[in-house]
């Protein structure tokens, strides 16, 4: 059973958490992220700044941030099927999480 491999080959900001994605097969995606954004990867991209410094990861055909946080292309390009799942799997990642495990924003220096 063939597995169809999809890569992002361009995108625009075109609103707040909201990017229109374009992809190899010709199709396009216009996602608003802002559902998926909680967690320890995704949680930092509500930070507007941090969100707008996606770029495209032109060697896997992705997008990705500065904070390492991407999403399978495949994923973006099947949104419209698959927004209300990790949407709701997004929200599930915050709920009851312990504050030790969020992130550490202090800039030390690690030890091995």
């Amino acid at each position: 059973m063939p597995h169809p491999i999809h890569r992002v080959t361009r995108f625009d900001i075109v609103g707040p958490y909201t990017l229109s994605v374009a992809f190899l097969d010709g199709t396009a995606q216009e996602i608003n992220f802002w559902p998926v954004l909680h967690g320890m990867l995704f949680g930092p991209l509500r930070d507007l700044a941090v969100f707008n410094a996606v770029v495209l990861d032109q060697e896997v055909g992705t997008l990705t941030w500065p904070n390492g946080a991407d999403f399978d292309p495949a994923t973006l390009h099947d949104w419209p099927s698959v927004c209300a799942e990790l949407a709701a799997r997004a929200q599930a990642w915050t709920e009851g999480a312990p504050n030790e495990l969020r992130a550490n924003t202090r800039m030390e220096p690690t030890r091995r």
